[in-house]
């Protein structure tokens, strides 16, 4: 009989600790092995019957995933913010407890398994690591001049020409050293950020997606590269509202209290959900890319639909907001198909 076992993996830097359930919720094994492939894929292969896996996402998630999917039934990649955890917490219970919850499909799945982007979404990460370590320079370098007293608005202290300037606004040789140190360290980032950009750039014109998503306005060919690397597939969202949410642009809201008994009926209360603002659960990139996409869509192709919106009494920032999500909208819905971007289609749901 091709018995059903349930593992649930709680995986650490050095050592995992996996709990084995049959399909009753008895535990069949429980062991605690190194975290490494060969010692994984032995005790895998160890298990007979149909296996179902899953573990938490972490640093080792994606290698994990990559080597134990071939020699499984299914591996599910759980999201550790959305476990209930109560009573105590030991790397066996947990263990466990992630076999119970994959038994009784009480886990939320976080996303795994999309190849053909792979080398995208590697370089689209070194780009990002780039571009948030010139950011934080660029940071530290304002603080220093802030701290004191020395207004540096704007662009101007980053640039090369005028740092004589700059520097001589300090007067400690100690710190003059210290923005020093920064200025260099910004130059060579900036240097690694233009061979980032040009690799992804290169290795996302591989893929016909990004020629697709480089022609929605404010979707250039970085942006495209991106939501390609962080995305992956358009297929793994159901509907747009939850690209919205993956994007950190769904609408939040909250209820309680929402039936009544009205002359012996239940009905629905007439009270409005509380509008809490958008979700915090999110890709942090991907939102980047559809709210500076929504800027410059704003100041170029959708100009007039921007205008038009504030004039009707929409606040701008609301109204930036609208456009980032009907950017994203267009964005999975031409993906899905394989469609380019057709302005006409556009002004006709502009016009309605």
């Amino acid at each position: 009989m091709n018995q059903l076992k349930y593992i649930g993996m709680d995986v650490h830097k050095a050592m995992t600790v996996i709990s084995v359930l049959n399909s009753e919720g008895k535990e069949l094994a429980q062991a605690i092995i190194e975290t490494k492939s060969t010692t994984i894929i032995d005790f895998i292969q160890g298990q007979r019957g149909t296996l179902h896996v899953t573990f938490e996402e972490g640093t080792q998630a994606a290698w994990l995933y990559d080597l134990i999917r071939p020699h499984v039934a299914s591996v599910l990649v759980c999201d550790p913010r959305k476990i209930v955890t109560q009573g105590n917490k030991a790397d066996k219970i947990d263990a466990r407890r992630l076999a119970e919850l994959l038994r009784t499909k009480g886990l939320t799945a976080v996303y795994h398994g999309e190849h053909s982007a792979k080398a995208v979404k590697e370089l689209t990460r070194s780009y990002q690591e780039m571009m948030e370590d010139s950011t934080r320079v660029k940071n530290r370098l304002k603080a220093l001049f802030r701290a004191r007293g020395i207004d540096c608005s704007g662009g101007a202290v980053y640039g090369a020409d005028e740092r004589k300037t700059w520097t001589a606004k300090l007067e400690h040789v100690a710190v003059r050293a210290r923005a020093g140190r920064l200025w260099e360290e910004l130059d060579a980032l900036e240097k690694l950020c233009e061979q980032a950009q040009e690799d992804l750039k290169t290795e996302a014109r591989k893929h016909a997606a990004v020629k697709i998503l480089q022609g929605i306005p404010g979707i250039g060919p970085i942006r495209a590269a991106v939501i390609l690397g962080i995305a992956g597939t358009p297929h793994r969202f159901r509907s747009k509202k939850q690209f919205w949410t993956y994007s950190g642009l769904a609408v939040v809201s909250k209820i309680s209290s929402e039936y009544q008994l009205v002359d012996g009926r239940i009905s629905r209360s007439k009270k409005q959900a509380l509008v809490r603002g958008l979700n915090r659960n999110y890709s942090r990139p991907l939102k980047d890319v559809f709210k500076g996409a929504a800027k410059t869509a704003a100041a170029g192709e959708w100009k007039s639909y921007f205008d038009a919106m504030v004039a009707n009494g929409q606040d701008p920032p609301l109204a930036l907001l609208t456009i980032a999500r009907k950017i994203a909208s267009i964005t999975l819905a031409l993906w899905k198909r394989g469609e380019r971007y057709d302005q006409k289609k556009v002004e006709i749901l502009h016009a309605a």
